[in-house]
């Protein structure tokens, strides 16, 4: 993701040091949320002749893949809890200030 909105220079993470806690927690909330949906209907809809491997490997791939598919959202859904209770302050629209790669000096040879 970029670090900050193309169109109106918002900084995605408003410079706040712990805001990969809160995606993540989101994230992980979400996660856990469609696993149990999916188990519980698993279970559910094949009682009493439960496929535990096919049911197993369902869900493993849900836990792999759900995290990575909704990261994104999940960081822009986190950025919405954040600006409700925080409104924008106005260093949150400044460009941000990058320094410039400066090439470490190469060791001198004696």
């Amino acid at each position: 993701m970029a670090p900050s909105c193309p169109s109106c220079g918002l900084h995605l993470d408003r410079d706040e040091p712990g805001y990969w806690i809160g995606s993540y927690t989101i994230n992980l909330f979400l996660t856990e949320g469609v696993f149990a949906v999916v188990f519980g209907g698993g279970l559910l809809l094949t009682w009493p002749a439960v496929p535990w491997t096919g049911l197993a490997i369902l869900c493993g791939a849900l836990a792999v893949l759900v995290p990575i598919l909704v990261f994104p959202h999940t960081k822009l859904l986190y950025l919405a809890i954040d600006l409700t209770f925080r409104p924008l302050e106005p260093n949150d629209l400044e460009s941000p200030h990058e320094r410039p790669f400066i090439r470490p000096a190469s060791p001198r040879s004696p």
